[in-house]
């Protein structure tokens, strides 16, 4: 027998219990803005231009970028069409601009968990280091928005054999760090369960167009074509659609007037499907 993660069973999407989205809806799509922020010239990094010796300005201050300026036309763009937002936050943020946070809360967005910074993956730590890493980003996001995050997303998806364990024993209810399947699905822990809710690695701005060189016009065409294809399959099976995105990269002018067209393509057809969070979805779900 291979070694599993012992995490879930197998279970193909045709053979389950029927359930609904509210209002008798068969797709809920759900975007995710991770907002992140990375130390100067060290740990690990987003890297556009490789090669670059520390202290590596050119791709701190594209990085950068995302959170000065790109995350605001972003923001700008969703209140065009009135979209909600799950906000990944890397608490680090509510020490380096507290005021671009401020500005999704008052939206009333979801405020999940993204980890300290994306300049460190919590798969390098040891349980106990974990553990606290959990803790306090946890308490920060607390402090700050006076509830708990319900959701966990981990720097550069990144876990440890213990990590859905921690993060159930923290009080999260979800994780988005499971890619496998188009419904939420349920993780054992040591001490209970915790939901998967699925969260794109191809509908990612991160993976396709700085991992794979995908264009701002075909990353586009990617999320109008799952929507359509995810709008028709959902007729046998409720399902969800995340599109996951990163303002430095999305958020940059020519990529952004593309994702408009996009969005809007989605937005235009909220009355067919559940324009949601990704809590949100975890919270249903789980009720049923």
């Amino acid at each position: 027998m291979l070694r599993s993660h012992g995490r879930y069973d197998y279970s193909p999407i045709t053979r389950r219990r029927p359930f609904e989205w509210p209002g008798g809806t068969r797709l809920a799509v759900y975007v995710a803005l991770n907002l992140e922020h990375y130390a100067f010239g060290e740990g690990r990094t987003e890297v556009l231009v490789p090669g670059m010796p520390e202290p590596d300005v050119l791709n701190h201050s594209w990085r950068d970028y995302g959170n000065r300026v790109g995350a605001w036309r972003l923001l700008a763009l969703f209140d065009e069409l009135e979209l909600p937002v799950s906000l990944l936050v890397n608490s680090a943020l509510y020490d380096h601009c507290p005021d671009l946070v401020a500005a999704f809360r008052g939206r009333g967005d979801e405020i999940a968990a993204h980890g300290r910074t994306n300049s460190e993956a919590q798969s390098d730590l040891d349980e106990p280091a974990e553990q606290e890493l959990i803790a306090g980003v946890t308490e920060r996001i607390t402090q700050h928005e006076a509830k708990r995050p319900d959701g966990w997303l981990g720097p550069w998806i990144a876990e440890t054999p213990v990590t859905p364990d921690l993060l159930h024993e923290a009080g999260y209810s979800y994780v988005l760090d499971w890619c496998a399947d188009d419904q939420p699905i349920w993780l054992a822990t040591r001490a209970g369960r915790i939901l998967a809710v699925p969260y794109p690695q191809e509908l990612n701005d991160s993976c396709a167009i700085v991992g794979r060189g995908v264009g701002a016009g075909e990353f586009a065409d990617m999320i109008v074509d799952q929507f359509d294809e995810m709008h028709d399959q959902s007729a046998g099976e409720p399902l969800v659609m995340g599109i996951a995105l990163h303002s430095y990269i999305v958020g940059q002018p020519f990529r952004l007037r593309q994702l408009r067209r996009a969005l809007a393509h989605i937005a235009a057809r909220r009355d067919a499907i559940w324009l949601t969070t990704a809590g949100a979805i975890a919270r249903h779900f789980a009720s049923q």
